[in-house]
């Protein structure tokens, strides 16, 4: 079995491989201050709450924009796996080349979606993912990382409300707005959330497709993602798995090359 990690500033995703089935799948708050213990009790529940075990020998590859969890991940694989994980960042094959001007910069999280992006379309697209922050990653028809944007996320900019406009409630917003013109606050908060993420997102997205002069199709991933593109004209398709899937291609890719290296091939 394989466990696939993506550790984001907000939230972990984790995912559980046979093959090419994806076994079962998570969502957990990021908990920067989490031991080693905690964790491995912690996967330990969630394998048991699905009818799998973790055990030793399971594969491991983990994408990490939390710095300080980093010991911490790779403590766990040591003690409750008895792997040495892989970890997405330099030296690492993607089969994808980076045109950035310091590729160090980019978010393993972002080179992850762009690498499961290219694999489903094998074409240029735009992967819209809806985290801590909105990031928008370009894909050449070739196959290359052309860049992106990076945006506030939308709960990033609601805690700035809530703080800055005393009078705003603190409440959840996050449904479908019934109409453009709202007739009480919260309605209005919502609407104006929503709507306007879906502006930010189409209006980026157009910028983009002129600035290429092309058509990319547009994936969106991400916890948000589903209620934001569906006020878009732009987004083609949500993949809630999309993270999920690059980890599984990029860890294949690189046993496909051990297993080259061991063989004595070049």
């Amino acid at each position: 079995m394989l466990i696939v990690l993506d550790v984001g500033n907000t939230n972990t995703v984790i995912g559980v491989y046979e093959g090419e089935q994806l076994l079962s799948h998570w969502r957990i708050r990021t908990e920067k201050e989490v031991t080693i213990d905690e964790l491995g009790i912690l996967m330990g529940n969630l394998f048991t709450s699905q009818g799998l075990k973790l055990a030793p020998g399971m594969d491991l590859i983990i994408s990490c924009v939390v710095p300080p969890m980093i010991n911490t991940l790779d403590g766990f694989a040591h003690r409750y796996l008895q792997v040495k994980p892989l970890w997405v960042g330099p030296g690492i094959k993607t089969g994808m080349p980076i045109h950035y001007d310091n590729p160090r910069e980019v978010g393993a999280d972002r080179i992850v979606n762009a690498v499961a992006a290219f694999d489903q379309v094998h074409g240029s697209v735009i992967v819209v993912d809806f985290g801590t922050a909105t990031t928008f990653d370009v894909i050449s028809h070739q196959g290359e990382y052309l860049g992106g944007l990076i945006a506030p996320g939308v709960m990033i900019s609601c805690e700035a409300l809530f703080i800055k406009a005393s009078k705003l409630p603190r409440v959840e917003i996050f449904a479908k707005p019934r109409s453009i013109i709202a007739k009480d606050t919260i309605s209005s908060m919502n609407a104006g959330i929503i709507f306007g993420y879906a502006g930010l997102v189409d209006g980026i997205v157009d910028r983009i497709k002129e600035a290429l002069g092309d058509s990319p199709k547009v994936i969106a991933t991400g916890g948000l993602a589903c209620l934001i593109a569906s006020e878009t004209h732009s987004i083609d398709q949500v993949d809630e798995f999309l993270t999920l899937k690059g980890l599984k291609i990029i860890f294949d890719r690189n046993r496909l090359r051990r297993e080259e290296r061991e063989r004595g091939q070049p």
